[in-house]
């Protein structure tokens, strides 16, 4: 299988096998305008497995995302054809609106305009809390 070169544009490889989908869900790269491949469980020396997410455009990703989903995931980031800036993806400290709270006597049920946003408690178990009610989030 051959997938073309991107001349601007971002990949974001290095993605866990399975994580690929979850990622373009979350970060709503369905919603572009622009090409998006999604290849998954491609043969990896480093990770056995992995999946990589091209896309052909030249737009803002919101890393804190990827950093939820796998923060061992490298964004690359392409112009003219050539790779300008590699990035290493961490865990966020605080994720805002990227999942909500599942407690029904939250007040971001009631307050719709609050913001969901949760705090990362357990860094080696990946637990995120809502700093509204401490309800651990899914992750």
């Amino acid at each position: 299988m051959t997938v073309d070169s991107i001349k601007t544009g971002v990949v974001i490889d290095h993605i866990t096998a399975g994580k690929g989908m979850e990622l373009y869900e979350l970060l709503g790269l369905g919603d572009l305008d622009v090409t998006v491949a999604i290849m998954k469980n491609v043969s990896s020396n480093k990770m056995g497995r992995k999946d990589i997410i091209k896309i052909d455009g030249d737009i803002r990703l919101n890393l804190n995302v990827i950093g939820y989903v796998d923060p061992g995931a490298t964004v690359n980031i392409i112009k003219d054809g050539e790779l300008i800036e590699k990035k290493s993806i961490d865990m966020p400290l605080i994720l805002s609106d990227v999942i909500k709270c599942r407690n029904p006597r939250c007040i971001t049920t009631t307050e719709q305009e609050l913001r969901h946003v949760f705090k990362l408690s357990d860094r080696e178990n990946r637990v995120y809390r809502c700093i509204y009610c401490e309800t651990k989030g899914d992750a």
